[in-house]
């Protein structure tokens, strides 16, 4: 089923998305037209309905406020329950048909693909006052099958996280090789320099990518999944670049393997490592931890290519099993709009997906230039396949396998798993 025009459904819900400016209490407020008590009652079609939303787990202080507006307005109940970000379609699958699942879920957008192929989400077709407000790259995220799945609210990309009472900002290395060098003399006070999760190709790609390596071939509008690039020449030579960082015990055994990151993100906080490369969603993390942090864009590699990076959404979308889609929509539209989009970001320092969000902070100009280094995820299922390489990129790091080995290896299952599972 997909909604048509919501918004021309009627006057007063035309009006629902106009925003005044925001309040004093920093929430932005809707406007109601003339203010009048009696025409908003009258003007309140969904009183008494109750939506159920899952939002990100962590991220609710980013929302409460549009979500208490909104149910104030409409005369509605939002039930909110904190779930897992990268979980939430999964749990879906299960909950939506059996009738207890969210009406509008929070979704990364590498896994909209495949929740359309699955029929969980709702398509949506708005006017283009709601769409044009985001960044070009994040409203695309929310699309398949030529449809449009959801509203992007945040956008993620890997940074350069650096302490600034280690590395000050004006004697802060700019590439990998002056990382490597100066990394040898925090080695030798009993600290670590630039410490990175590059067994793991969330972040190995980006290095990878910049050497002429990919994860699937593709001509101007579809990947072949069966044409994989990731032990051609280019991905081979990143790889042994690599190879030192770990060998040299630049990068620690500990931050190698599934537990890695909690033993990466605990020595930035400790103040034993000088920088590493992490991305927004640690941004309150570090503050907690009382880091004097600043960010800046990823190194330069040794092929004098910035090191690249994926490019994450994240978007709200509506379910297809939601007890009223015409609701659940009108929750999703207001929640993204450019007032609370700002709200949010004020609130979990999570970077707006919008096209323009304002902000001259150093994470918006740290992410304004590696924007000019992205790449894009492949968004199709088959891509569910490639995070098993991880494995094989661990025995890289331990010295357990050659990178030509560990590549080919790694080629060979994820091509069987496509040919099994697609």
């Amino acid at each position: 089923m997909k909604v048509k025009k919501m918004l021309g459904l009627a006057g007063a819900l035309a009006a629902i998305i106009t925003l005044a400016a925001c309040g004093g209490n920093g929430v932005a407020e809707e406007s109601v037209g003339t203010g009048s008590t009696n025409e908003q009652v009258e003007n309140q079609p969904f009183a008494g309905e109750t939506l159920v939303f899952w939002v990100d787990e962590g991220q609710l202080a980013g929302v409460e406020g549009a979500i208490a507006s909104f149910e104030d307005y409409h005369g509605v109940t939002v039930v909110v329950e904190e779930r897992a970000f990268a979980g939430q379609i999964e749990d879906l699958t299960l909950d939506g048909p059996a009738g207890i699942g969210a009406d509008v879920v929070s979704v990364p957008s590498d896994q909209i693909p495949v929740a359309v192929l699955q029929g969980l989400l709702l398509e949506l077709d708005l006017d283009d006052s709601v769409v044009e407000i985001f960044s070009e790259g994040a409203l695309a995220s929310q699309m398949a099958e030529g449809g449009l799945f959801g509203l992007p609210y945040a956008v993620e990309t890997q940074l350069l996280f650096y302490n600034r009472d280690l590395v000050p900002t004006s004697d802060l290395p700019q590439s990998f090789d002056e990382w490597y060098d100066v990394s040898q003399e925090f080695l030798e006070e009993g600290k670590f320099g630039l410490l990175a999760l590059l067994d793991q190709i969330y972040y190995t790609y980006g290095i990878i990518a910049q050497y002429g390596g990919y994860i699937f071939g593709r001509d101007r509008v579809d990947y072949d999944v069966n044409d994989i690039g990731l032990n051609n020449a280019g991905a081979l030579e990143a790889m042994e670049y690599l190879t030192r960082f770990y060998g040299s015990g630049t990068f620690p055994a500990g931050i190698i393997g599934p537990s890695g990151i909690s033993v990466l993100d605990g020595l930035f906080e400790e103040g034993m490592a000088a920088a590493v490369i992490s991305g927004p969603w640690n941004l309150s993390r570090f503050e907690d931890a009382g880091v004097n942090f600043g960010v800046a864009p990823l190194p330069i590699l040794g092929n004098g290519q910035r090191m690249a990076s994926f490019f994450g959404v994240k978007g709200y979308s509506v379910s297809n099993f939601a007890t009223n889609p015409e609701l659940a929509t009108l929750f999703v539209i207001y929640l993204t709009n450019y007032d609370n989009s700002l709200v949010r970001y004020d609130r979990t320092a999570e970077v707006p997906a919008l096209a323009n969000a304002g902000s001259d902070s150093d994470v918006a100009e740290a992410m304004n230039i590696q924007m000019e280094a992205l790449v894009h995820m492949p968004r199709v299922v088959a891509m569910n396949e490639v995070w098993s390489i991880d494995e094989r990129l661990q025995t890289i790091a331990t010295g357990a396998a050659t990178p030509v080995d560990a590549l080919n290896e790694a080629v060979e299952v994820i091509s069987q798993q496509i040919a099994a599972n697609h």
